[in-house]
């Protein structure tokens, strides 16, 4: 458990923080029945439950966001502030897919700046009447944030802007990190404040805050917790250039559902927990998961909708119409082409801008006629960057208005002012073609908008066609979440300025029957797929994720943003010495069955060799008459019986069980199906022809069995080429009696009916039929292979091989996931076990040491 004095992540930096404000009395717990509220004590960093209890259970959500959903106002008398709800977030409609029964909360900043004095009162008011709790960031600190690290280093990174030198996208800067973790924190104080961890769940929205889950997840081990990233993720090549790649990732990895919105942002997300965690994911039954420490994190891709409802509504304003007739008669007898994009580098409106001037001189006929409408909503950056894009798109347009302009005709309209959304809608549903060209972006639900508008709603006046099909077209990037989505588009690699052009050349010159199928088909999607089917579909995820949340025991280890959970069956529990002792002293028939690498000899020791001590203890067990003992390894025969000649009464089984001693005295035994090795002059050439094609690959012969290791190779090739081999060798080996079998970082050809779990089974057997049933079980590992020894345990308890009465202690090192029911920390409390064992062994030490045990 961590110590509850360590409650500050932010020790993972410099530890120089800026002072972030006086403290102040914090919010109350927002409760659903009346009743006490208690304060929040922060020091009780490892709480798991709340100190709130509610009589009444009602399922809530938190729903976390850099902004909240509200708008804000000094009052005109300039005493107070005035709030409405923001009508155009996308958080203000996730509630439109949750059941009708749960209560939201929203927790995140205000886009204004409001007095110190005015903020106790601010925060009781949008808690009381929005069930908002705002988070009120210093200025220095949300500068460092916000314009420093999310808009200078996330963003364009994201985005695929590496920072090449100090003019061109700016040197990583500490200070801006570990700004953006302070505010981090700030927003996990405010959850705290509100949260009951028992019944809340947690949405967490975008790259703002994706170090919050460790902040939460330290607080409430079972808190059910969900991240959903609204931009794109880079592939690992990009995101491996971040100088803090792990700590946001294993940030990321404490929440149980992350999203997507398209699968190839999740792919790039799964490739960097490969690259840089050795985490691979697995698919199951339709759902991606990755097994991290116990926990499965599920992994959802799902792209984001629009609300009809607002769109539809919109669509019903009379001024929205008369905008429309407006326009209509503006543009009368020309073939209006739209852009609607955020003013920023990565939307590609420079890119747009070319094409359109391409268009025209490539097709003349559309000179006169054709007219790009482009309207750039206000930056929401800044930087050298952008200035420059800026500059020349107005360059651009002078340009192209001079050249191809005629009185009464403009073929770049450029509107550069924020406008409405009803005034928005009238555009969409004047123009032929809506054109996105950006170079990079999350989701982009420009086209879903146009669609929704160019349908209309039946019996309005400027309905579009409103007396004919309804019918659009899109030309959009392949680079833009929405474009998988939208089968009916022309898509375009926006860079290529020509081809560009030419699909809108196309778009706009397309028989008009074309036109209707292709929008029936999206308009079909994008009515059926919108925000409340998101977000339905995210907390319905999220709930199947979380659903053993109460279930399974957890510990929290790990300092800073190492910090994670280790979630474990409920029986499963440390090894007590004491009682191992004693069920140890009552045995009268004892069965030891000890693995080596990782158990009795560390993983990361270069000598490999049992010390004097490990020998000494293995042969006082051996010499006590009512003990088996044995050593069970996928190590060789040869290795094993070097390095245990001391030990004359020990029982070995090498290479996973095929080869079988009980004692020095006594020949090994093969215990294998078959002696039969002819596979091998199969295998081996497969083997060898991806070694020479896989670097860092090499390949291990034993007596038994071959196994290919690919621990040094690329991670994301080796796993691919260890995939391919094994159903390469599973095809030749069909007809072979030997198991192909992939591990961690290994594919192995041994043959059948060799494991573990059958050498376990088979000295129990051996044991009950010379008239000595063991009453008492030890049977200890670290890997997957001693899996099989714990599961037939149970196994032989059931078939009567072992009693129903007989002490089992089936014990596996470190806290993970296993079979077994015990679990000791390292080699070195495997030892003290052994030891005490010794000890409580009906004789005495030994001091039987070989030569060969000293080295």
């Amino acid at each position: 458990m961590m110590s509850r004095s360590y409650t500050n992540l932010l020790d993972l930096a410099s530890g120089n923080f800026p002072v972030m404000g006086p403290e102040r009395k914090r919010l109350p717990r927002v409760m659903t029945v009346p009743g006490v509220i208690s304060e929040l004590d922060d020091d009780q960093a490892n709480s798991v439950t709340s100190d709130v209890q509610s009589s009444v259970v009602v399922d809530r959500i938190i729903v976390v966001a850099n902004q909240l959903p509200v708008k804000a106002r000094r009052r005109p008398d300039n005493k107070g502030w005035s709030f409405s709800w923001d009508d155009d977030s996308l958080l203000l409609h996730i509630k439109d897919g949750l059941p009708d029964d749960m209560e939201v909360i929203y927790v995140g900043s205000l886009r204004v700046e409001v007095d110190l004095s005015e903020q106790d009162d601010v925060s009781q008011l949008l808690l009381d009447r929005f069930k908002c709790v705002p988070a009120f960031l210093p200025l220095d600190i949300l500068a460092k944030f916000y314009h420093g690290f999310c808009k200078q280093h996330l963003w364009p990174l994201f985005h695929y802007m590496l920072p090449l030198s100090e003019s061109h996208g700016g040197r990583f800067d500490r200070s801006l990190w570990e700004a953006y973790v302070a505010v981090n924190k700030i927003f996990s104080q405010k959850v705290i404040e509100v949260i009951n961890p028992d019944d809340d769940y947690v949405w967490i929205h975008d790259y703002h805050l994706m170090v919050l889950p460790t902040f939460l997840r330290r607080r409430f081990n079972r808190l059910r917790m969900g991240f959903f990233l609204h931009s794109p993720f880079p592939s690992s090549e990009i995101y491996r250039t971040l100088p803090v790649r792990e700590e946001i990732l294993k940030a990321l990895l404490n929440s149980d559902l992350i999203g997507f919105h398209t699968f190839d942002y999740a792919r790039h997300f799964l490739s960097c927990c490969s690259r840089m965690l050795g985490l691979e994911y697995q698919s199951k039954r339709g759902y991606i998961g990755l097994e991290y420490y116990g926990r499965t994190v599920g992994i959802k891709i799902m792209p984001v909708g629009i609300h009809m409802g607002q769109i539809e509504s919109v669509l019903r304003l009379a001024d929205r119409e008369w905008r429309v007739g407006e326009l209509k008669q503006q543009f009368e007898g020309k073939t209006v082409l739209l852009g609607v994009d955020d003013m920023d580098i990565f939307k590609g409106v420079n890119l747009k801008i070319l094409a359109m001037e391409q268009m025209l001189k490539q097709h003349p006929k559309w000179q006169g006629r054709a007219v790009l409408v482009q309207i750039a909503n206000p930056a929401r950056g800044r930087g050298k960057d952008l200035e420059e894009i800026q500059a020349e798109i107005h360059v651009s347009c002078k340009r192209i208005n001079e050249n191809f302009g005629q009185p009464g005709y403009q073929p770049i309209v450029f509107i550069d002012r924020p406008i409405s959304l009803s005034e928005r809608t009238a555009y969409y549903t004047i123009a032929e073609c809506v054109v996105v060209t950006a170079v990079r972006d999350g989701m982009n639900l420009t086209p879903y908008e146009y669609i929704v508008c160019r349908q209309g709603i039946p019996g309005s006046d400027y309905s579009s066609e409103s007396k004919g099909p309804k019918k659009s077209m899109l030309v959009v990037s392949e680079f833009i979440g929405c474009s998988p989505s939208l089968s009916g588009a022309i898509r375009v690699n926006p860079w290529n300025v020509e081809t560009t052009a030419e699909a809108m050349n196309e778009a706009i010159s397309m028989a008009d029957s074309e036109k209707q199928m292709r929008h029936e088909k999206h308009y079909r999607y994008v009515s059926t797929h919108d925000v409340a089917y998101w977000s339905r579909s995210f907390f319905q995820d999220m709930e199947r994720t979380c659903k053993d949340h109460f279930r399974r025991r957890c510990w929290g280890i790990g300092l800073s943003f190492g910090f994670r959970v280790v979630a474990l069956d409920p029986n499963f529990r440390k090894l007590s010495i004491d009682a191992i002792v004693s069920a140890y002293s009552r045995a009268k028939n004892r069965a030891i069955l000890l693995d080596y690498d990782g158990t009795v000899m560390p993983q990361t020791s270069i000598n490999k060799t049992p010390s004097r001590e490990v020998i000494s203890i293995i042969n006082t067990l051996c010499d006590d008459v009512k003990n088996t003992v044995f050593v069970v390894s996928g190590r060789g025969r040869d290795s094993l019986g070097k390095w245990f000649s001391p030990c004359k009464k020990l029982g070995i089984a090498a290479e996973h069980g095929y080869f079988l001693r009980w004692s020095v005295d006594k020949e090994w035994e093969i215990c294998g199906q078959s002696n039969d090795f002819g596979w091998i002059q199969m295998a081996e050439p497969v083997m060898k022809l991806y070694t020479e094609a896989t670097d860092g690959s090499s390949i291990e012969t034993k007596e038994s069995a071959l196994v290919w290791h690919h621990q040094d190779a690329d991670p994301g090739f080796g796993s691919g080429q260890a995939k391919e081999m094994l159903d390469h060798l599973e095809s030749v080996l069909a007809n072979e009696p030997v198991a192909v079998k992939s591990g961690q970082f290994i594919v192995e050809v041994k043959p059948q009916g060799v494991s573990k779990g059958l050498v376990a089974e088979k000295i129990f057997t051996s044991m009950a039929e010379s008239g000595k049933q063991a009453d008492f079980v030890l049977c200890i590992g670290d890997d997957r292979s001693d899996e099989d020894m714990f599961e037939i345990i149970g196994n032989a308890m059931n078939s009567g091989v072992l009693s129903s009465n007989t002490s089992v202690f089936a014990c596996t090192v470190g806290q993970k996931p296993s079979k077994a029911k015990y679990y000791l920390d390292d080699t070195t409390e495997v030892i003290m076990m052994l030891e005490a064992l010794a000890e409580a062994s009906d004789c005495p030490l030994s001091t039987e040491v070989g030569t060969g045990s000293s080295s």
